[in-house]
C-alpha cells in the first residue's frame, strides 16, 4: 500500500473545498452585481426602443410628406369613415371607420391585425419602402387576434395629429372639436405658417388603450387658459414616461411627460375625453399644434 507523504496531506487541507458560507457569500455578490447591472440593463433597452420608435416616426412623416408633394401640396385627411377598397374618392392617410379602426375590445377587427387591408391601402405606402414596421413601435405590445385565433401584434401604434389634415367625412374639418376662431385645420403643407412645420407635429404613437381611428385629437379650447386643459386621447409613454412624435419639417423626438396624469396604468378600456386643468402636457401639445393668430 502506498502512503500518502505528509506534504501531500498538508496540500490537501490547505486547498479545501467551498464551504457553505463562502458559496453563499458568491451568490450574494452575483444577486449584488445584478440588481445593480439590469436597472441599467433595462434603461439601455428603454433608449433603444425610444431611438427605433423615433426613427419611424421620422420614417413615415418622409412617406407623408412625399405624398403631400406629389399631391400639388394637399395633405391627406386624418380621418375619414366609409372606407372600401374600390372607393374613389377616399383621401384618409389610413382607413378609417369600422371594421378598420384598432379596438383592444375587440381584438379580431382589421385594425387590430390586419396590415394588408389598413396600412397598405394607405395613401402613404408606395412611399413607405413597403416596410409594415415603421407604423409600429417596438415597446407596444398590444395583440390583435385573426379570426384562426392566431394572436399577432398589432401593426399599428402611431396617429396622426387631428390638426394636420383633419377630418374628411364632414363639413367641419376639426370634426367638431375646438370652437375657438383661433384654430386651423392644415390642409396644405404651405398652410403651416404657426406654429411653423418645425413646431407643428404630425405624427405620434398613442397608447395601445387610446389609440382606435387614424387621428389623435388635441383639444385646443382652453389654451392659453390651463385651468381648462383637457386630454381627449391619451399619448404613449412607453419610453421611459415619453414618447416619440414627428414633425412637419421632418425632425422626430421624444418628449418627456411631466404630469403623471398624462400615463395612467394600461386598461382594457380607457376613459377618454379627460379634463385635467394645468395640464403641461396637454398644453405642449397644444403649444405644437395650430394657431392663426
Amino acid at each position: 500500500m502506498k502512503l500518502m507523504s505528509t506534504a501531500t496531506l498538508i496540500s490537501r487541507k490547505r486547498n479545501p473545498a467551498f464551504t457553505l458560507i463562502e458559496l453563499l457569500v458568491v451568490i450574494a455578490i452575483i444577486a449584488i452585481l445584478a440588481a445593480l447591472l439590469l436597472p441599467a440593463l433595462g434603461r439601455a433597452k428603454l433608449k433603444a426602443q425610444g431611438i427605433q420608435c423615433m426613427n419611424n416616426n421620422r420614417q413615415l412623416l418622409l412617406a407623408w410628406r412625399q405624398y403631400c408633394e406629389d399631391s400639388r401640396d394637399i395633405m391627406p385627411y386624418g380621418y375619414q369613415a366609409g372606407y372600401t377598397p374600390t372607393l374613389q374618392n377616399y383621401y384618409a392617410w389610413v382607413p378609417s371607420g369600422a371594421p378598420y379602426d384598432l379596438d383592444l375590445a375587440a381584438p379580431t377587427t382589421l385594425g387590430n391585425w390586419d396590415a394588408d387591408n389598413t396600412i397598405k391601402k394607405s395613401l402613404m405606402w408606395p412611399y413607405c419602402g413597403n416596410s409594415v414596421g415603421i407604423w409600429h413601435c417596438p415597446a407596444d405590445r398590444s395583440l390583435g387576434r385573426k379570426a384562426n385565433g392566431d394572436k399577432v401584434s398589432r401593426p399599428r401604434s402611431i396617429s396622426m395629429n387631428i390638426w394636420a389634415g383633419g377630418r374628411g367625412d364632414t363639413t367641419d374639418p376639426r370634426g367638431g372639436w375646438s370652437t375657438g376662431s383661433n384654430w386651423k385645420v392644415f390642409r396644405k403643407l404651405t398652410e403651416m405658417t404657426k406654429p411653423g412645420p418645425s413646431n407643428t407635429f404630425v405624427f405620434l404613437e398613442e397608447r395601445e388603450d387610446s389609440i382606435n381611428d387614424g387621428f389623435f385629437i388635441v383639444q385646443m379650447d382652453g389654451f392659453g387658459n390651463m385651468a381648462q386643459t383637457t386630454m381627449v386621447d391619451f399619448p404613449a409613454s412607453y419610453h421611459g414616461a415619453a414618447a416619440a412624435f414627428a414633425f412637419a419639417d421632418g425632425h422626430a423626438e421624444i418628449h418627456k411627460w411631466k404630469d403623471a396624469r398624462t400615463y395612467p396604468p394600461l386598461t382594457s378600456v380607457l376613459t377618454l375625453n379627460v379634463p385635467q386643468p394645468n395640464s403641461k402636457d396637454v398644453y405642449w401639445m397644444q403649444d405644437h399644434s395650430t394657431r392663426v393668430y
